[in-house]
């Protein structure tokens, strides 16, 4: 015998009344069926749950107890059907990633598609920004779930690992580092540089690797994006540092070697970070799980 919700119910409304005749008008059914009900229920737990009088009926402890445990069930029942009605209404979720430009154009539009698919309800807003400042809204409050670079971390918040995202030097074929198979920073740093805006983390954590090895990088251009450095490279102006998934991708569009850096501070990761997961929404918790699964899709050769 399955439990019966109904059958909680009418114990309720017996309970409610002090009558199995009003408790099973309450509950619509007849009295024959009630009393039914009520003996199936004594015999699956072994127990009394009633008392009968001349003025109706009284619980026993047993029943007490059962009545506390079915007040309980059926209010989590009520619950369920609250958080469940949204959805069959055809609920729509809004949810806002932030994330770094790394994540941003190299990882997220090749996990998004699918999770869009699976949830067409969702509706999902990138906020770029840099790591720094993902951190500092999280601290704060004013975001709830960020895409940072391994840099970044913050002893304020919890991290998930998300994917590798090493290094690399790329420079034109014709250059004369190209062929190496990897190299160290400090091995690149005589050599004229192509750069991102100086505002963007990478460029932050390449200068502040450069300093630390007493060097300053001479800069012929600064550009915005990946692309157009990959392009200024592959026509021979000097090399550059961006990360290994874009090299891949751009290296169907550009002519360019890619050479892999050694160091820890080259092989670094993308980290999910939020205050604390447990806490989050239920769509974020579940989109959370979602981005962390992937882990495996997005290795790199």
């Amino acid at each position: 015998m399955r439990l019966d919700l109904f059958d909680l119910q009418l114990i309720l409304n017996i309970v409610d009344t002090g009558s199995l005749t009003k408790g099973a008008e309450r509950s619509a059914i007849s009295l024959q069926a009630c009393s039914e009900r009520i003996k199936k229920l004594e015999q699956r737990y072994a127990v009394s749950l009633f008392t009968r009088h001349a003025n109706g009926v009284k619980l026993t402890l047993a029943g007490q107890t059962l009545t506390e445990h079915a007040q309980q069930i059926l209010k989590q029942g009520r619950l369920l059907e609250q958080a469940m009605a949204p959805f069959a209404a055809g609920l729509s979720s809004s949810m806002v990633l932030w994330c770094n430009s790394s994540a941003q154009s190299e990882y997220l539009p090749l996990l998004l598609p699918q999770y869009l698919l699976q949830n067409p309800n969702v509706q999902i807003e990138l906020k770029e920004a840099e790591s720094n400042e993902i951190v500092a809204a999280i601290e704060q409050g004013t975001a709830q779930l960020g895409l940072i670079s391994g840099f970044f971390k913050s002893s304020q918040l919890q991290t998930l690992e998300f994917a590798d995202d090493p290094l690399v030097l790329i420079c034109a074929p014709s250059h004369e580092l190209s062929g190496h198979a990897a190299m160290a920073l400090a091995e690149t740093l005589s050599y004229p540089f192509v750069g991102l805006m100086q505002y963007h983390s990478l460029q932050q954590s390449i200068e502040t690797q450069a300093r630390l090895l007493n060097c300053n990088i001479q800069y012929r251009l600064r550009l915005p994006n990946f692309a157009a450095i990959a392009q200024v490279v592959a026509n021979g102006v000097g090399v550059a540092i961006m990360p290994k998934r874009a090299a891949l991708r751009l290296q169907s569009i550009y002519e360019f070697d890619y050479i892999d850096l050694t160091g820890a501070w080259a092989n670094r990761k993308l980290l999910l970070t939020a205050q604390n997961f447990d806490d989050l929404p239920v769509s974020y918790q579940h989109f959370s799980q979602f981005l962390i699964s992937q882990h495996s899709l997005l290795k790199l050769d």
